[in-house]
């Protein structure tokens, strides 16, 4: 199979076919019995990844590192930005300029939409978007959609329930995208009408033959779901604080909500969750976020690596 992922930014996932996903997988499922059987390997051995975060952030970031480490790669890692000369004022540009220098690949998350992109027109190495603004998270989506393929092969088959913030979740934006080019066609957004799903997106979906329903209430619609995605409300994208306030809670998902749902329904977070998903739902067998998606993080990440910088 062709790697077109070789010497490439890694930006949006409006970039991959199912053909490349196919690839993605089955390197993740390499990567997967590697770490399981010897901890890691050294096929980039040499290399170097440079790891920007402008923004905090937990798993994607110390996922990132470790799949760099088991790949046998070095690491260059800034989590915060503020040990560099950003913190003086450097331009974006001139920071991956100059940590092009340094790295064979740059890892970079940014609060600003359009960041990551903006970092692949002046990079002189391959840029991974490991998250800009409201934008995307294609990294998680590649994710998220090889957890899904685990426990439901045939995608044409599933509904993709997501509640939360659709408006400000990159992640949900990823994935919405992605799965409708894998070829999902039942979508339900639920959220309030403030932080419903961007139109665009709305359209693409339907374009693609896709269905979309729109509702506030969960409770409604969990009964049908296959996948329940559910998101945090995101604070740092309020300007009204109050309106954070009054809307942070609007879903809680208990162990009561998850009795309307399939038994054979998964539950997944991107994570953090600040209050969506009560500590009692962690133990439901329907519940994948605590571990399976967090794993799978990691063998995803190793293999784009690998697939970037290896031909």
């Amino acid at each position: 199979m062709n790697n077109s992922f070789f010497n490439n930014s890694f930006i949006s996932v409006e970039q991959l076919t199912k053909e490349n996903v196919a690839l993605v997988f089955t390197e993740a499922d390499k990567m997967k019995q590697i770490v399981l059987e010897k901890d890691g390997t050294d096929i980039l051995k040499g290399k170097v990844i440079a790891c920007l975060f402008y923004e905090p952030s937990s798993r994607t970031f110390s996922s990132f590192v470790s799949a760099t480490q088991r790949v046998g790669a070095g690491t260059i890692q800034l989590l915060g930005m503020q040990a560099s000369s950003v913190a003086k004022g450097e331009t974006l540009e001139d920071t991956i300029r100059t940590f092009g220098c340094y790295a064979d690949a740059i890892v970079m998350r940014h609060p600003e939409t359009g960041a990551a992109l903006q970092a692949a027109k002046v990079s002189y190495v391959p840029i991974i978007n490991a998250g800009d603004g409201k934008g995307e998270h294609p990294t998680q989506a590649l994710l998220d959609a090889y957890t899904i393929r685990s426990h439901f092969p045939d995608f044409s088959q599933i509904t993709f329930c997501a509640v939360g913030d659709m408006k400000n979740g990159r992640t949900v934006h990823s994935n919405t995208k992605l799965l409708a080019m894998l070829g999902v066609k039942k979508f339900i957004f639920v959220s309030p009408k403030v932080l419903q799903m961007p139109p665009e997106i709305v359209a693409s979906i339907k374009q693609q033959s896709g269905t979309v329903t729109e509702v506030e209430s969960l409770e409604d619609v969990i009964g049908t779901a296959d996948i329940l995605y559910a998101t945090r409300v995101q604070k740092e994208r309020f300007e009204d604080i109050e309106e954070y306030e009054r809307l942070k809670h609007k879903y809680i998902i208990t162990p009561e909500v998850m009795k309307l749902a399939k038994k054979t329904m998964i539950l997944m977070h991107p994570l953090p969750r600040v209050g969506e998903i009560t500590a009692e739902v962690d133990t439901d067998p329907r519940s994948v976020y605590m571990k399976e998606q967090m794993q799978n993080g990691m063998y995803i990440r190793m293999a784009l690596l690998k697939l970037i910088l290896k031909k």
